[in-house]
């Protein structure tokens, strides 16, 4: 049960929404609850940075794609004057 809920507490984007401070607490008053060695504690304690700092990376990583998929307002302008001019041609062969 204790490996089951030490991995709930490291998945999920909630790691990636939460503060490295929460996390940090989290992980302490989980490793406290739970009655680990110190060694153990520092273990979790390390493992809960280190997947924070993956979700972290992953989800920046996301979002960065994600706005490079976002058309500027140039590639905008463009495409409706192309509209525009496609729009008057065809305007003009009727």
């Amino acid at each position: 049960m204790f490996d089951y809920l030490k991995k709930s507490l490291l998945t999920g984007v909630g790691l990636a929404l939460r503060s490295k401070n929460e996390i940090e607490d989290l992980a302490k008053e989980f490793a406290k609850q739970s009655k680990m060695s110190q060694d153990e504690a520092k273990d979790f304690l390390k493992d809960c940075q280190h997947k924070y700092e993956d979700a972290k990376t992953d989800f920046d990583e996301k979002i960065e794609k994600t706005i490079e998929k976002i058309p500027s307002k140039s590639d905008i302008k463009t495409l409706n004057d192309r509209i525009d001019d496609l729009t008057k041609k065809l305007s003009d062969t009727n």
